[in-house]
This record gives C-alpha cells, structure tokens and sequence, in this order.
C-alpha cells in the first residue's frame, strides 16, 4: 500500500516548539510517499542515528511491526520522526546554551523546506538522512573518530595504566608498569610491539612520543602526571566529546570575511585570520579551571603600551595576600603599590606598615596596582576589547609557561606567546604606526594607548575537537563545557538562536 500525502499534511504532523516557527511549505501538491522497503530503510536509518551523534530514542521512531497493523499510523509517525532527526542534523539539536556566545547557528543558511520537500519525494529518503548527516565539512573526520571511539567503549574501554610509582616514567627505567602501558598503547597504535619485558624501551618511547604529539602534550617521551591522566581518560568521554563536536558545526554561523581573532581556549591556541586565510597562529595562556576564561564575542578597538595592572580583588585576596604577608618590601620591589581610602580620598600607604597578619582576605580593604615595566603582570602591551567580564589579551614575563604543554594558569585573561607579532597585524593601516614607533613607545615606560580606526572582532570560543589534515584532534574537557553541553543533547531541543551581527 503506497499512502499519498501533501507536504502541507506532513508539515502539520510535525510538533512545533515553543517559540519556534512552523517550517514553511515548498511543496503544495499531492507527492506519494516511497515505497515500503524504502520506508523501513529509513526507520533503520534513524535508528542508526548514533552514528552522527543523536540518540534515536529521543525521536519516537516507529517500531516496524506497527507497519503492519496499522500501516497509516506507522507511516504518520515515521515521518514526524525523520522531521525532527533532519531538523536537528541540519540545525543541531542544541542550539543556544547560556553564557556560551561562542555558539551561534545560521539556519537561514541551511533552509529546512527544500530537505523536506526532497525527504518526501526520494525514492531512498535514508539518503537524504544520509547527506544531511554529513553536510558540516568536519563531519566524516569526525564521524569516523565518533564509531572507532564506540568500538572502543564496547570492548570495554582503554586497559589502565596505574600512576602509582616515581613521579615520572623515565626512558630506559625498568617499572612493572610497562607492559601495562605498552598494552594500553597498542590499544590505540598498531605500531606498538605486542611483546616485551618490563623496561621502557626505545621502541615504546616512540610510542609514547606518537601518543603526547597527538594528545597536544610536551613530546619527551617522559610519562608524568599529565600523560598518564591523558592515558587514563576513559573512552567514554570521548564519545560525549564527539558528539558535541558534531553538533556544534551543524548549521554553525560562518566567521566574518573581515579580518578576525580566534581564541581556541581548550586547545589553548590563538590564531588571526581573514578571508579563510590564517595569517597568526601562536600558543596563549588561558583561565585555570578555578578562574575559567569565559566565552565571549567582542571586538578589539584600543592597545596599551606599558600598561599599569589594577589588580581585582579576587587577585589581590587570594594570589597577592599571602606574598604580601611574606615579604611586603619585595611587593614594593616589584613596582606593587597599596592603597586606602581616606575621608573620600583615595591614598597610598606604605605596604611595610600595614600587619598583614591580620587582614582578613573576605573583607579586603585595600585597592591594589602594580606600576608599568618589564616584570609587570600584563608585561608590555595589553589589548583592549570591552566586554562586561574585564578579560583583555596582554603580553605577559612569564614567558617559560608557554614551553607547558597544559597552559591554564592565568586568572582568566589571555596572555599571548608572540604579542609583538600580533602587534603588527593589528596596528598595520592605523595611521602615523608602525613597529618603529611602538618600539619608542614601548622603551619610554610610558603608558601610552592608541584607539584603532576600525576594531577587530574576537571571538573565544570552547572547541575541544579540531580536524587536522583530517585527522581529529581532543583536548581534555577543561571547563566542562562539552559535558554541559551532552547533557543538553539529552534532555532536548533549546531555543533557536540566528546568527546576527558580530
């Protein structure tokens, strides 16, 4: 039995959100529905929605045995199902999170009624599930990676590596560790030798090398605790991970022709890029998990030269108090200076004088700020962004912090591993600037600022999995942010939010 059926009538089968618009018709006239064997390739299709990072129980797909006895039914339900599978694989099933600006879709982009329209009228509508599953660029890379990290949790997950023992595996050390690290490895590595004593030879250095390189760790072939961490991650994070990665790219909003600024936070990387070009890639420093660096779009519009740190408060209680109550004259060394506030009128006090024993870091009296120079928190150039959080990107004197591997250590803010590089970009077309100039400014010590014509847009956005060559690449779930999201995924659809101006 072949059921006919109008697209309006399929579109009025659909269950609309709150807020959301009814999918305008494209098609109007009478289109009959594909043949049975097709229609119950399509119900396994959408069962096999796991594939692409969906749960199919989340979509009410028919059971085939209701094709029988109730064959009007089944197909009704069946069509309700594949409308809201193909919905979400080509707007994602999460759409809007809080405090996450740095996802925004365009599903004008990706208009649903042309999909319906040829759903319904291909002779195999499994393949339009099929083509709307992989319409991100990313997708097959990542779809890839998502079913060998399956596979993985169905063979019941990475052997463990226990990291108990001397603080670091050294290369050539004998521990009885060792087969367990090569069975862990070859898990992963068809390199790895299958067979082998309990000594940390070259062969599995190598490995381990292979391991670190591809995890964006230090690869010295040294297995300290952030390796064994990473060696110990259990696979089903991954799969959560993956199937956030596929959901984000799924009608996301395309970046700005203009020249623009990405921070990368989980992967730690800024690059400046315009056109599809990437014209700056570097290292940054970004918020420890305590002191998460937010998600923010924002635009650059001014640089500091030799720029003074007002210090938080949050700063100054918790990281500043106790150095104070060590040695309040070395503060004073390091251009740190107090202040109290005095009939209305704000003044400084000798750090020396005050017993810092007895202040208490809940009810901090004192505004603190370092002076402009060399060993300065921001260094010598910090650029400003305005944006309601006070996290800005700056230079910084730390400069031995970018050589980590893990390199969430500031209070929030990014710190830049090549400032001077980013400089240039940034100052090229400001008139009466160039590097000649900024050196004079920058050997004053003077803090001087220059406003830019024409800002840049900044985005720090949460991206744990990238797609390199093909190949994807995760990073640990710094913030948990992908775990916010997989719980989204699960609970259900959000409110569409479009993309507007940057």
């Amino acid at each position: 039995m072949r059921a006919i059926l109008s697209l309006v009538g399929f579109l009025a089968l659909v269950p609309v959100l709150p807020g959301q618009a009814r999918p305008a018709p494209q098609v109007r006239y009478a289109q009959a529905l594909p043949g049975q064997e097709a229609l119950l390739r399509l119900a396994d299709r959408l069962r096999r929605l796991d594939e692409d990072g969906l749960d199919p129980r989340a979509y009410g797909i028919p059971p085939d045995s209701q094709s029988r006895a109730d064959p009007a039914g089944w197909q009704a339900a069946l069509l309700r199902a594949s409308l809201a599978a193909l919905t979400d694989l080509l707007h994602g099933r999460v759409v809007e999170l809080p405090n996450r600006p740095d996802i925004r879709r365009d599903t004008a982009a990706v208009p649903l009624g042309p999909w319906l329209a040829e759903l319904q009228a291909a002779p195999e509508p499994a393949t339009v599930i099929d083509r709307a599953a992989l319409l991100p660029p990313e997708a097959p890379a990542l779809k890839r990676a998502l079913a060998l990290a399956r596979a993985r949790v169905a063979a019941g997950g990475f052997p463990p590596v226990p990291s108990a023992g001397p603080d670091t595996l050294e290369p050539g050390m004998a521990d009885p560790r060792v087969p367990l690290l090569r069975a862990r490895l070859a898990f992963t590595d068809p390199q790895v030798p299958r067979s082998g004593d309990d000594t940390y030879d070259d062969a599995l250095v190598a490995a381990v090398r292979r391991f670190q390189a591809a995890e964006g760790l230090e690869a010295d072939g040294r297995i300290g605790r952030i390796t064994f961490a990473a060696l110990n991650r259990p696979a089903e994070i991954a799969v959560r991970q993956l199937r956030v990665a596929l959901d984000m790219r799924r009608a996301a909003a395309a970046p700005p022709a203009e020249r623009h600024i990405e921070v990368n936070v989980p992967h730690q990387r800024l690059t400046l890029e315009e056109g599809g070009r990437t014209l700056l890639d570097m290292a940054v420093i970004v918020g420890k998990p305590a002191r998460a660096t937010p998600m923010l779009r924002v635009r650059l519009n001014a640089v500091q030269f030799n720029p003074q740190w007002g210090v938080p408060e949050r700063n100054a209680r918790e990281d500043l108090l106790p150095r104070f109550r060590r040695d309040p004259r070395a503060m004073m060394e390091k251009g740190f200076r107090v202040y109290s506030w005095v009939d209305g009128q704000r003044v400084e006090i000798d750090p020396t004088t005050i017993d810092w024993a007895s202040v208490n870091p809940q009810r901090f009296p004192y505004v603190v700020r370092q002076d402009a120079g060399e060993i300065n928190a921001l260094g010598r150039i910090k650029f400003i962004m305005p944006n309601t959080e006070d996290i800005y990107m700056h230079d910084t004197p730390d400069r031995h912090l970018f050589r980590r591997p893990d390199r969430a250590f500031s209070s929030g803010c990014i710190r830049l591993e090549r400032p001077m590089e980013l400089l240039d970009a940034v100052l090229q077309g400001v008139p009466g600037w160039d590097r000649a100039r900024a050196d004079r400014v920058l050997a004053s010590r003077v803090t001087t600022g220059v406003a830019l014509p024409h800002s840049i847009p900044v985005r720090l956005h949460y991206t744990t999995a990238v797609v390199e060559r093909g190949e994807v690449r995760l990073r640990p779930d710094l913030y948990g942010l992908d775990e916010a999201y997989a719980r989204a995924m699960d609970s259900g659809r959000t409110r569409v939010a479009s993309a507007g101006p940057r």
